[in-house]
């Protein structure tokens, strides 16, 4: 059956290192996995599944995913993806480490799959070859969180770096969810970020989701732009997995037919709950809403 939408992504083995957790806690995580886990916490009244590959070692966690009900397809790995994320006292800096790699995803794989959305979370560069993504645009709209592309890999330390397919990857792209630094490197140093969103537009893009940690985040939507703010949660626990959060609740609005400001709202109020505690969204959608409501009525 066709899905409204589809998420293919890596689950990865996360190592989270905090000032309040200084040895670590190894829990699952990536964009497959907190997409998945925060769309089953919102109404099951959008037809949703996951494609992943992933190792022996987090089988279990596909496991849970499935007996939770959620649709979803392991494609196998001889290994997992394998973070390690450490955090300061300030939640939007990280350091990062990779620790191993899964195989990527490819066409023959990807043949079945059928979707109105197909949201790709790309983790690291080769996740997702170009032909992947205009295969996958040929069938439905196409989300991508770059943060992937731009990761280059070596001897286990994160660099930052440009896409060198950015041009031929973007001109198939409806939906691209960035951040600050992200959105930095694929405009080469652009400051002005209205500017840097339109630039991003120009190459093809419908839909720019630029998040801005605790500052909020900004959209461009058809040329038109949209402040969201960040709304203040009442703790600050962990970070990990709010951009996949953001990303869950606008592809769930817009596909309920809300404007990009709706949506972008809705996306928000689940990231301040996501932020209070280590692990996926777990809230639902009323205490998301009444977040909003006492915000902007």
């Amino acid at each position: 059956m066709k899905k409204d939408i589809l998420c293919i992504g890596h689950i990865t083995h996360d190592r989270i290192i905090t000032p309040q957790q200084p040895d670590g806690i190894d829990c699952a995580g990536g964009t497959a996995y907190y997409v998945a886990w925060a769309m089953n916490h919102l109404p099951h009244d959008v037809n949703f599944g996951v494609i992943t590959a992933v190792g022996p070692d987090l089988q279990h966690e596909t496991e849970r995913l499935r007996q939770a009900g959620i649709d979803i397809v392991d494609l196998g790995s001889p290994s997992s993806v394998f973070f390690e994320n450490k955090y300061g006292q300030n939640m939007n800096n990280r350091q990062q480490r990779v620790l191993s790699k899964a195989t990527p995803f490819t066409i023959s794989q990807l043949a079945d799959a059928e979707a109105e959305v197909f949201h790709l979370g790309t983790l690291l560069d080769d996740d997702f070859s170009p032909e992947v993504v205009e295969f996958l645009a040929s069938k439905g709209r196409v989300c991508i969180d770059v943060q992937g592309y731009l990761r280059q890999v070596r001897q286990q330390q994160v660099y930052a770096v440009d896409w060198p397919d950015k041009l031929r990857v973007l001109r198939h792209t409806d939906i691209l969810k960035v951040n600050e630094h992200e959105i930095d490197v694929l405009t080469d140093g652009e400051k002005d970020l209205h500017r840097a969103a339109r630039l991003i537009s120009s190459w093809g893009v419908r839909e720019v989701l630029i998040t801005l940690g605790s500052y909020g985040s900004i959209i461009c939507c058809d040329g038109q732009f949209y402040d969201i703010p960040g709304y203040p949660p009442a703790r600050v626990v962990d970070a990990t997995g709010c951009g996949d959060t953001y990303a869950a609740g606008y592809l769930y609005a817009r596909s309920h037919g809300a404007s990009c400001q709706e949506a972008g709202r809705l996306a928000a109020a689940m990231c301040t709950l996501k932020l209070q505690h280590t692990g996926p969204f777990d809230a639902n959608i009323n205490e998301a809403q009444k977040i909003i409501w006492t915000h902007h009525s």
